[in-house]
């Protein structure tokens, strides 16, 4: 054990019993993050990758946190690409030539990010080593899903997150699908049936996912308004409220109680 893992212990020993039984009718028995909620992937990581993209084509573009936040509305990267081109080229050429270097600029992006995701130096969200350690204490899987290959999202969990604390990754490897097919997976690999575990989703769209598998889920997105879909919306998992075992406990019992057959 680590001496951040060794204090954390403490304090959690001090602080509450972590082994305290659910006795609600949906017991929380996994949590399940996707590789968004452990960092903030897109910014500190894609982001930094296509600038490296563009200045290997030559091209004079750098994303910086603002602009790559607007192009996030777009549905991929592609999207975010091409639109990024058309803004910056002039001429009746222009859409065939566009296209034609959103692909490119796509395909070298996917080769470096596998050498370069691993060094950005990506940092855990605030809050979330307390929330890991928790479950680890008291006996509660950990499991997380990532829209990604698992040649470089494993050792980024492990990075982030640290060695024998996560139970299973599942990968886009390991699916026929992403989305909802990775949360079946890792509810499968876990042996929990969905509303038994709580999601911790980066997204909407990987909110969405979780929740077409069978999941309740918190959205942890410092840019994030409010949402229907989600127990509750996070900038991160600190803060003066953290979001530690006991809290994820009593959100997720109130979400499945409030949809009970026999709720008011």
């Amino acid at each position: 054990m680590s001496s951040t893992q060794e204090k954390s212990w403490r304090a959690g020993r001090f602080w509450w019993d972590c082994s305290q039984p659910d006795n609600s009718a949906h017991p929380l028995r996994a949590v399940i993050f996707d590789l968004d909620a452990l960092s903030d992937l897109d910014v500190d990581g894609h982001r930094v990758v296509f600038n490296a993209a563009f200045a290997a084509h030559g091209l004079p573009i750098n994303w910086g946190v603002t602009r790559y936040q607007q192009l996030l509305a777009l549905h991929d990267e592609r999207q975010r690409v091409a639109a990024e081109l058309r803004k910056r080229c002039v001429g009746p050429e222009c859409d065939v030539l566009t296209e034609l270097l959103a692909d490119e600029i796509c395909m070298t992006k996917d080769l470096m990010f596998d050498e370069m995701i691993l060094d950005a130096g990506l940092a855990p969200r605030p809050g979330l080593e307390d929330l890991v350690n928790d479950a680890f204490l008291a006996g509660l899987p950990v499991g997380v899903v990532a829209n990604g290959r698992r040649r470089w999202a494993e050792p980024l969990v492990r990075q982030l997150v640290g060695d024998g604390l996560v139970e299973t990754v599942v990968t886009t490897d390991d699916v026929s699908a992403p989305g909802a097919e990775l949360y079946r997976q890792a509810l499968a690999e876990l042996g929990v049936a969905g509303h038994d575990a709580l999601a911790m989703a980066g997204s909407a769209a990987g909110l969405r996912a979780a929740n077409a598998a069978g999941l309740a889920g918190v959205l942890i997105d410092p840019d994030a308004g409010t949402s229907s879909a989600a127990i509750a919306v996070r900038p991160d998992f600190a803060g003066a409220d953290a979001l530690r075992l006991p809290v994820c406990r009593r959100l997720h019992s109130q979400w499945w109680a409030q949809r009970s057959p026999t709720a008011a």
